[in-house]
């Protein structure tokens, strides 16, 4: 049987999870990276690596995959792996068997807390959601190329969580009314992306996320009580010393859906929660 072999544009954080999944079952996986420095680390995972300015490798690689995911982010002239390598994606798009495209939820604008799913209108009111909705649409605008499109709630897991900031007494804790997020174990993001990879269907959008929307001073709170740690200090939104992308976060307010993601994927969250999530953080970290 062929190798399955997956390219990745971005092969940050998610993409890393995901190729932990695969690789076990025989993927080659291969992406790039901007940074010399993270190379080494991912190639002793089993993956390869290529650097962003290696654009004969890169396009090789690409031209030689079944699959493809797209992990990096939209800037200010817009998504830097279709301006790079947009005739080459173009050109390899009808032979892939699979293409994933890492969104946001933050596409979906403000709800003002009330519930998103993936038929709720694209109204992204911050820079950040309109980069990433104009990439998606870019996108899905490529022909022969089956795209899937995840919109991937706020990330954390292994090195992403919040007990390293309040063990150093760095995190308020911001109090807005009525200010919901939605979150995403890494470890389930990946798992609804592999399970998408076995069974493709080119069109389709996913929300990916847990179960529990929920303020953040929730979450916060939460995180210190199992620590064993002083809950931050509790500071009114308007009075928060926030940087401006920090301050963009609290700009929409809304509980995510994930209906989508465990009917048609067939996944349910190993981590339906940040409870659970948290839990199990604290006791990887303690284990180290």
């Amino acid at each position: 049987m062929t190798q399955q072999r997956l390219f990745v544009f971005g092969f940050g954080y998610t993409a890393q999870a995901l190729a932990r999944v695969l690789l076990p079952q025989g993927w080659a996986v291969i992406g790039t990276t901007r940074d010399p420095s993270k190379a080494p680390g991912i190639q002793r995972s089993g993956a390869q690596v290529l650097l962003w300015d290696d654009t004969a490798a890169i396009a090789d690689a690409l031209a030689a995959s079944s699959h493809l995911l797209i992990a990096a982010g939209p800037d200010a002239d817009g998504d830097p792996s279709l301006r790079a390598f947009g005739p080459q994606i173009t050109s390899a798009a009808a032979q892939l068997t699979w293409a994933g495209y890492l969104s946001t939820t933050g596409v979906y604008g403000d709800a003002a807390g009330h519930w998103v799913d993936e038929t709720s209108p694209l109204t992204p009111s911050t820079q950040r959601g309109q980069r990433r909705l104009a990439a998606e649409q870019k996108w899905q605008a490529i022909p022969d190329l089956p795209l899937h499109i995840f919109r991937l709630a706020g990330i954390y897991g292994p090195g992403r969580g919040p007990f390293a900031k309040l063990r150093a007494g760095r995190t308020q804790s911001v109090i807005k009314p009525n200010q919901f997020f939605s979150r995403a174990h890494v470890d389930d993001i990946a798992a609804a992306l592999a399970a998408s990879m076995a069974r493709p269907n080119p069109g389709a959008a996913y929300n990916i996320c847990d179960d529990l929307p929920a303020p953040p001073e929730d979450v916060l709170r939460f995180a210190a009580q199992i620590a064993g740690l002083p809950a931050p200090v509790e500071v009114p939104f308007e009075q928060a010393t926030l940087t401006p992308m920090g301050r963009s976060f609290y700009a929409e307010s809304k509980k995510v859906s994930n209906a989508r993601m465990k009917s048609e994927l067939g996944i349910t969250p190993k981590y339906p929660d940040y409870q659970a999530g948290l839990h199990a953080l604290l006791e990887q970290e303690s284990a180290q």
